[in-house]
């Protein structure tokens, strides 16, 4: 190995007491690729051994909270006790390979489909419909407090599941405009009851959810057991998330009993659009305000071991690859292995079968331009 690169090699120990043997995280990324009953597929499976030989943990993609909270066709289930065993075959595929397997979970509140949810009823903190471009959404219903409180608590029974099925850890998933980030947003949250209005106010979700999560590993859980937190900086929609907004909210939760803050992120060194300072980039605005409390994963177009040591020059204790490790499952131990200059960053438009990439995520990859470098 290039002693350029050993920082990255570095195990690093976590507040629950698990340690990573790396900095390297497999970031939670959607792959279309379960069964139709919600069970994980023998495709998907695969497709995380792949990728899981060298990185310090991998984080799933998401999972469901509730029936209705499913934002993706072929994702797999995490809402009901019945799931465990698919849910164990992933983590134990996972920890087989040598990594921390950790399950992501959300609720996709307006930004569900209806055809995915029963009877179509799309929920959201506030009866206001998502922007998508020139268009928006449909219009969701306004959760009711009784409700609210059903939804906080299946964030802990799904929690619960994860723990029973063998993994390392949950993800709670606040970012990319899903029912977390949605009770904290100002452009979806017009509630004037304790979970809306002021900044401290919308906050009152994403913190209840946390709370829960905790309560939960802390009963069920009889080893350490990881709890992180993934949010987006900003929105682009007036009213919406500003910086500081977001700086408001991780000082909160630096103070929990969290293992992780990740930050999603297109561009690892990307700026501010509202807030914060705009000489620096959200990722160090994000470093200073959490101080070392807990540590924070840097994650968005980091594709060379170069990209990876930049971003780790910022402080970031941790990286995350996204779509790099599904052109490149073998980034890892090429750059630990000295052969760095061998790293793909272009995906090889005949390489499925070598990359094991489950059908439905291929064929949403190859038709979609610029999604992934080399498909045009």
């Amino acid at each position: 190995m290039d002693l350029t690169y050993s920082n990255l090699f570095k195990t690093i120990d976590l507040r629950k007491g698990l340690q990573l043997k790396n900095r390297v995280v497999m970031a939670p990324m959607t792959n279309f690729s379960s069964n139709p009953d919600g069970t994980v597929s023998e495709d998907e499976v695969n497709y995380y051994i792949r990728r899981s030989k060298g990185v310090g943990m991998v984080i799933t993609a998401c999972t469901n909270v509730t029936a209705n909270g499913k934002g993706f066709p072929g994702e797999f289930a995490g809402d009901r006790d019945e799931m465990i065993p698919s849910l164990r075959k992933l983590a134990t595929a996972i920890k087989e390979q040598g990594a921390k397997a950790i399950l992501q979970i959300f609720h996709g509140g307006r930004m569900c489909p209806p055809d995915l949810v029963p009877d179509g009823n799309i929920v959201s903190a506030s009866a206001v419909a998502a922007d998508q471009g020139e268009s928006t959404g449909p219009v969701p219903r306004a959760l009711n407090e009784e409700e609210i409180n059903y939804m906080i608590h299946a964030f802990g029974e799904t929690t619960r599941r994860a723990i029973e099925a063998g993994f390392d850890g949950i993800e709670i998933h606040g970012a990319n405009g899903y029912l977390i980030q949605q009770f904290f947003s100002p452009h979806s949250n017009r509630r004037e009851d304790r979970f809306g209005g002021s900044l401290e106010k919308r906050m009152t979700f994403p913190i209840a959810v946390v709370d829960e999560v905790v309560r939960v590993v802390n009963d069920h859980a009889k080893n350490p057991f990881i709890i992180g937190y993934r949010f987006s900086p900003e929105e682009p929609s007036t009213p919406g998330i500003t910086m500081d907004d977001t700086l408001e909210l991780i000082h909160a939760l630096a103070d929990k009993e969290l293992d992780y803050l990740h930050i999603s992120l297109m561009e690892f060194d990307s700026s501010s659009r509202r807030g914060g300072d705009d000489t620096r980039s959200r990722l160090e605005l994000v470093l200073d305000k959490v101080q070392d409390r807990v540590p924070v994963i840097g994650v968005g177009s980091i594709q060379t071991a170069e990209d990876a040591l930049k971003a780790m020059k910022t402080g970031v204790p941790l990286i995350a690859l996204g779509r790099q490790l599904i052109i490149d499952p073998d980034w890892v131990a090429k750059v630990k292995e000295g052969r760095e200059s061998e790293i793909e960053t272009k995906l090889d438009l005949q390489g499925q079968d070598r990359l094991i990439v489950p059908d439905p995520l291929w064929n949403k990859i190859v038709t979609s331009p610029g999604w992934f470098p080399g498909v045009e």
